[in-house]
């Protein structure tokens, strides 16, 4: 046998013959190979991140025991009282008794990963409850007022304290709260984006002072940027509270959280992203616009997020520059501007159950105003980089189906040009051939004609030669 023949391959059919590999599939145009899925019916789909059994027996059986054991030291064995008591106690009996149910079929390590687990979940649910209970206990204690529609559109300048809950409402506060953090945001989103740019694509010395100026101002108390703002601009400029004042004291509140999550989150776009886009030829200025922001877009709308939750809560630097008023003011740089935190703790502190029952229905309104702020933050900053909607999938896939069509249509226009060119190229390139062989064969021709005298006749246009001095008469 040749060493041809020894490295040579099988033939496809024996191949598949003998590996048992079913034929591929290919599509038309030539364009993807995909196996062919065959006569079997596919296995059923593995879950990865399904509990076992085993682990469901150990959770269920570690929560009654700690359940029991709570109740026997708390009802029978000690005097402990208490409703917290008895949940701490429980909790960390469920955490030793599950430990010890795993530790009887499992090792050590296996032990801490799920004693850990179990701890993060219970973190997870623990501040998911704390959340729950704060917008629970403030929509029921503000029902009352939420179930009167007066409290969204009147305002409180005919209405006391003594009044009932179907006079008054809190609309001022309503506008004053979205003008004063309307005006923030269009001060703090930019300046905040473009100091976390420069942190990130610029860098160098004076950049990590302003970063390391940004983190100590996280830390900063909301009275100082209060006290500031009324010092600097209050007592200098306007000499009186204003809307845009408290404005200003919400972006000094802002601007820190926005510029700190904002630079975490440019750090994490990949850097080849960036060489690529300069190994194209691009400017810094177009690969930040075109590529980084793009990237982390999604994290960008999570810091404006948590700044904006930081601003709109504010109330003591509010209550220093913007004033509390009952009435109904949209004018920013004129006059005194009251906001929903202020508008929640200038009714709270009253005594009077209806005014009471106002600041939580206040406060409800301040939560369910945010969660507004969010839902369109999340829209706008949309999913993250490489995560399309089935919407944005369904246009890609359109768009790049309107691509494919033109550029078939602009080879069919090429080719047909080419086609128009050409023909008569070659024409041409034929007559010209013919006409250069007819040039040489005519000489020949008329040379060979014989004369009237019996000898051979020049041709048209050209001079016999001399003869031959010996030729030649005396």
């Amino acid at each position: 046998m040749t060493l041809d023949a020894t490295l040579a391959p099988p033939a496809t059919d024996d191949a598949t013959r003998v590996l048992d590999v079913p034929p591929a599939r290919t599509t038309s145009r030539g364009r993807t190979v995909l196996p062919d899925p065959g006569v079997d019916a596919p296995g059923p789909r593995r879950r990865v991140r399904g509990v076992p059994a085993e682990q469901r027996f150990d959770l269920i059986g570690a929560f009654c025991a700690s359940l029991a054991v709570a109740t026997l030291l708390f009802g029978w064995l000690t005097p402990m009282t208490g409703a917290i008591g008895w949940a701490v106690v429980a909790y960390l009996a469920f955490l030793a008794l599950y430990a010890l149910l795993i530790v009887l079929r499992s090792d050590r390590l296996d032990v801490a990963d799920r004693v850990m687990t179990a701890l993060l979940y219970s973190a997870g649910g623990v501040l998911l409850a704390a959340l729950v209970f704060v917008v629970v206990f403030t929509v029921v204690r503000g029902f009352d007022a939420i179930t009167h529609l007066n409290l969204f559109v009147e305002t409180m300048k005919l209405a006391g304290p003594l009044d009932p809950l179907d006079t008054g409402g809190i609309a001022h506060a309503i506008v004053g709260t979205l003008i004063q953090i309307s005006i923030a945001l269009a001060i703090a989103v930019p300046l905040g984006i473009a100091t976390a740019v420069f942190m990130n694509e610029i860098g160098g010395r004076f950049a990590r002072f302003v970063r390391t100026i940004s983190d100590a101002m996280t830390a900063l108390p909301s009275i100082v940027a209060g006290l500031f703002i009324y010092a600097a601009v209050i007592t200098l400029v306007t000499h009186e509270r204003s809307g845009f004042a408290a404005a200003l004291a919400i972006t000094v509140m802002m601007l820190p959280i926005i510029i700190r999550a904002s630079d975490v989150v440019l750090r994490l776009v990949p850097g080849n992203l960036r060489e690529a886009s300069y190994a194209l030829g691009a400017s810094r200025w177009r690969t930040v616009w075109t590529v980084v922001l793009p990237t982390s877009r999604s994290g960008l709308a999570t810091a404006v997020i948590l700044g904006t939750a930081r601003g709109v809560g504010e109330t003591s630097p509010v209550m220093l520059t913007s004033g509390v008023t009952a009435v109904m003011n949209t004018n920013p740089f004129q006059g005194p501007m009251i906001s929903l935190p202020l508008q929640v703790f200038d009714m709270v502190k009253s005594p009077e159950p209806s005014m009471i029952a106002r600041g939580f229905g206040a406060a409800a309104t301040l939560i369910a105003l945010v969660l507004i702020l969010f839902i369109i933050a999340r829209a706008i900053g949309g999913k993250g980089a490489g995560q399309l909607s089935p919407r944005r999938r369904r246009a890609r896939a359109a768009a790049s189906l309107g691509d494919l069509a033109r550029i078939e249509r602009r080879a069919a226009m090429t080719e047909a040009a080419t086609s128009a060119v050409l023909v008569p190229a070659t024409v041409s390139a034929t007559e010209v051939l013919a006409e250069e062989r007819v040039a040489e064969v005519a000489p020949t021709v008329t040379a060979t004609e014989p004369d009237d005298r019996g000898g051979v006749s020049a041709p048209h246009g050209v001079q016999p030669a001399a003869s031959h001095p010996s030729e030649e008469n005396p």
